[in-house]
C-alpha cells in the first residue's frame, strides 16, 4: 500500500518548497488540504491537473479522514499544511487519527511526515536574522489552548529572554490578543525593544517592517501574519533585524 504523506509547502510558492515536497507532490495522484493552501496549489501548473479534496476552516478532522480514506482506496495521496506539517500543522491529528479509527491489524496506509519551512524560518529571512540565538514560538490563537496558559508560555519567554516568534496574532474575534503578548512582554523587556513582523510570506502582497515593541502594540495583525519580539541582544541594522549569537566576542 503507498505510504499517506504529509507535506509542508512552505510560504505556498513553488520555488519556496524543498525539493522532496516538491517531488512527492507531483507524484501524488491526490492532494487534500484547506481551501486556502489548495488554491495555492492549483496554481503552480505541477500540480494543475491533480485530483484535490478540499475542507473549510476548522473541518481539520474531516480533512485527515478523507485523505486517510482516498490512501485506503489505492490512491497515492498527500495532505498539505503551509510552512511545515509537524509545526501547528495536521501530522499530528493524522496520526492520532489513523490510530483511534483503524484496525491495527489490517493493511493500513503508513504516514511520512515531509519537512517544511515554517514561517517561523522563511518569516525570519525576510527580517534578516532574528533568531540568530535561542528563541521560542508561541500561537496566540487560543482556539485549543486556554489564554491563561498562553499568557504563561509569553511570560515564561519573555522572562528567559528568549527571541520570540508569534503565530496566529490577531483576527476578528482576537483584535487584542497582539497588543496583550506585547504589554506581557513589556514586563521584561524595554519599550524601544528590536521587533519585527511579516505580512503573507512569500505570497502577493508580502509586507515586513522592523519595529519597537512600543510601536508593534499599535499593528493590525491578521492570521497570515508573523512576528518577532526581540531578546535583549536583538538590533537593527540597516534595515535588517539581527540578534547575535555573540562570535564577534570572541
Amino acid at each position: 500500500m503507498n505510504p499517506l504523506y504529509v507535506v509542508g509547502i512552505g510560504p505556498g510558492e513553488y520555488k519556496k518548497m524543498t525539493i522532496e515536497a516538491a517531488e512527492i507532490l507531483q507524484d501524488c495522484d491526490v492532494i487534500a488540504g484547506y481551501a486556502v493552501y489548495v488554491d495555492l496549489m492549483r496554481k503552480i501548473p505541477a500540480f494543475a491537473d491533480k485530483e484535490y479534496i478540499v475542507t473549510g476552516m476548522r473541518q481539520e478532522k474531516e480533512r485527515c479522514r478523507l485523505a486517510l480514506l482516498s490512501a485506503l482506496e489505492g490512491k497515492k495521496t498527500a495532505l498539505v499544511c503551509s510552512g511545515d506539517a509537524g509545526v501547528y500543522g495536521m501530522a499530528g491529528i493524522l496520526m492520532e487519527l489513523k490510530a483511534d479509527t483503524l484496525n491495527p491489524d489490517d493493511m493500513n496506509p503508513e504516514i511520512r511526515v515531509v519537512a517544511g519551512v515554517t514561517a517561523a524560518l522563511s518569516g525570519a529571512a525576510v527580517l534578516g536574522a532574528p533568531l540568530g540565538h535561542d528563541f521560542s514560538v508561541v500561537s496566540l490563537s487560543d482556539l485549543l489552548t486556554p489564554w491563561e496558559k498562553i499568557e504563561k508560555r509569553l511570560r515564561c519567554a519573555a522572562m528567559s529572554d528568549f527571541v520570540i516568534c508569534l503565530y496566529n496574532p490577531s483576527s476578528r474575534s482576537r483584535k487584542e490578543y497582539l497588543r496583550r503578548a506585547c504589554e506581557l512582554a513589556g514586563e521584561y523587556r524595554r519599550p524601544d525593544t528590536v521587533c519585527g513582523y511579516v505580512k503573507n510570506i512569500g505570497r502577493a502582497g508580502q509586507k515586513f517592517e522592523i519595529l519597537t515593541l512600543r510601536e508593534l502594540k499599535e499593528v493590525s495583525a491578521d492570521m497570515f501574519t508573523t512576528v518577532f519580539i526581540g531578546n535583549s541582544m536583538t538590533k537593527r541594522i540597516g534595515d535588517q533585524m539581527v540578534t547575535p549569537r555573540g562570535y564577534l566576542k570572541e
